[in-house]
């Protein structure tokens, strides 16, 4: 289905999108990557461009930039931005738009940014490109920009490198180079989708405010309906290359008309701020009992005088009864991801205990842990990354088990069983990981966790970067194994809505401590900490709703 737009000239629209269809190269799961979509973004207006992987979103966006891969064609429509036609226009032309008409916010601003060159000298880039200013001026305007994202220390952060600085900062450079120019239009896309709540909100309400004191109209592309309802004016949903909805912001949020936008509308994990039912065992002694952990990462050097101390994890305590989930919530650089890796003893920790069924696993050399670590098993947050690129699902499924003393034929019976148990055709078994969906990718890193049986899963932002509807499919099946096997979880993520909907009980770290826990309703309908409570009213779009103790049915 296609929504029909008639072709209006009118004077307040900045860019114009008409019969635009991008024919995908032979052998693709489809022919076309968008096929005949038109839609209009107004002038100081925020249109978000919202659907799940695959519905074409970046696509649009790649082609109004003028940067489609080469196996990628225009095969019919207009694109008009500010009046003028980009379909067919040549290199250097479209190259003279870019940045001073149209920019663009990349989804992920550490890949975007060159790793070898400053904050400053790749924004001094940007505006050299176009023969802007001096270098001494262009010097100014960069300090300036980096000042107007609101950046600590610009001059510091103008000589600094990509990698220095956190995710939230990363993206407000990206932001900076974006606005170097002082483009009327600017692309946005998937610029939250890794932040933790509090610096997802400060990112938007960045865009916003930008956006209307400089008049910009911006086209945001993302699969939150959060973030739609916090920021846009105007929505356009798009599924499997075609436009099915498009209007206000408050009606396509209130009175969705297409099955597929309510389909998605459902899928957005709410925050319920209630307790989930817990699974009742027969053992109530704690699977992990963690006391006092800590670890501190030292980098640079004392002699040089650049010796830099970091408490990463600092005097933390929690415990884990079977069968139960735990999550850990906080900010970036809060210390959650170290403390997931700490568990799983991929680090030794600096001091403390890890009591795991009973046994103090921190002290143990990896000879001495390797026996158990069949028992403590991690689902990582790239699944992409986290699968051999050159090894069959098979034999990522099975290497582990097979060295751990498995007969070959019987790991492969347990692997193709759990496929099948996760939702995986079993002839996925002979197929390599870039044949798969994310979404699918991670069911399989949820197969190879499930390989070995254990009694203890560390899912660290499991299902970050999934769209809304596979994350509630990765959500659900985690329930569900939970309640078939008994395995208990610590659920890491940054996303509090997600944690609302499957932990039992929930760690609020920040600066490397636990500073609250309790179950979701205290946490999430009267948190007792400050931080807590600027967590929960960063959420984008949210305010809990208040009611007793029910059973979470996915």
């Amino acid at each position: 289905m296609t929504a029909k737009i008639q072709t209006v000239d009118k004077p307040d629209v900045a860019l114009s999108v008409r019969g635009l269809t991008v024919k995908l190269p032979k052998g693709m799961e489809r022919a076309h990557a968008v096929e005949n979509i038109s839609f209009d973004l107004h002038r100081g207006q925020i249109l978000c461009v919202i659907g799940e992987s695959g519905s074409g979103k970046s696509v649009t966006a790649n082609t109004i930039m003028g940067i489609l891969p080469k196996a990628i064609d225009i095969t019919g429509g207009s694109i008009q931005l500010e009046g003028r036609e980009i379909v067919g226009m040549g290199p250097e032309a479209l190259r003279s738009l870019r940045g001073r008409v149209v920019s663009m916010i990349f989804q992920d601003p550490l890949s975007a940014l060159n790793p070898l060159m400053t904050v400053g000298a790749q924004i001094d880039e940007a505006m050299q490109a176009h023969g802007v200013g001096t270098s001494t001026s262009r010097r100014e305007r960069g300090i300036e920009l980096l000042t107007e994202v609101g950046l600590p220390d610009p001059e510091l952060m103008y000589h600094q490198y990509p990698f220095r600085l956190s995710g939230g900062q990363r993206q407000r450079v990206m932001i900076a180079m974006a606005l170097a120019l002082e483009p009327t239009i600017l692309i946005a896309d998937e610029p939250t989708t890794a932040l933790d709540v509090t610096t997802q909100a400060q990112i938007l309400e960045l865009i916003r405010e930008i956006q209307r004191r400089k008049g910009m109209s911006v086209l945001f592309i993302t699969h939150d309906f959060g973030v739609v309802a916090e920021i846009a004016d105007e929505v356009v949903v798009m599924e499997k290359g075609h436009v099915v909805e498009q209007g206000s912001a408050s009606a396509v949020l209130t009175e969705p008309t297409h099955p597929y936008t309510q389909r998605l509308i459902a899928a957005v994990p709410h925050l319920t701020g209630v307790d989930r039912v817990a699974l009742q065992t027969e053992n109530t002694d704690p699977i992990l009992k963690v006391e006092g952990l800590v670890k501190t990462y030292h980098s640079g050097s004392r002699i040089f005088g650049t010796h830099r101390v970091v408490p990463a994890v600092r005097n933390v305590s929690l415990e884990l009864a079977p069968g139960q989930t735990l999550g850990v919530v906080g900010e970036s650089g809060s210390g959650k991801s170290s403390l997931g890796r700490l568990l799983v003893k991929l680090m030794d920790a600096d001091g403390g205990k890890i009591l795991f069924d009973g046994t103090d696993i921190a002290p143990l050399h990896e000879a001495k842990f390797r026996p158990l670590r069949q028992k403590v098993q991690m689902i990582f947050q790239d699944p992409f990354a986290s699968l051999n690129p050159r090894m069959t699902i098979g034999r990522i499924l099975t290497v582990g088990p097979v060295a751990h003393g498995m007969a070959v034929a019987k790991a492969r019976d347990e692997a193709r069983a759990l496929l099948d148990h996760v939702g995986l055709d079993s002839r996925a078994f002979d197929r390599y990981p870039h044949e798969f969906s994310g979404g699918q990718r991670q069911r399989i890193g949820i197969a190879r966790a499930l390989m070995f049986k254990p009694k203890l899963l560390i899912a660290d932002e499991a299902v970050s970067a999934l769209d809304v509807s596979i994350q509630a499919q990765i959500l659900q099946l985690l329930d569900r194994i939970q309640r078939e096997t008994g395995v208990s979880m610590i659920f890491i993520t940054h996303d509090l809505r997600v944690a609302s909907q499957i932990c039992d009980r929930i760690a609020v770290m920040q600066k490397g401590q636990v500073v609250e826990q309790g179950p979701p309703s205290q946490i999430f309908l009267d948190p007792q900490s400050a931080y807590t409570r600027e967590l929960v009213a960063a959420i984008p779009g949210e305010q809990p709703a208040s009611s007793g103790p029910v059973a979470v049915d996915f």
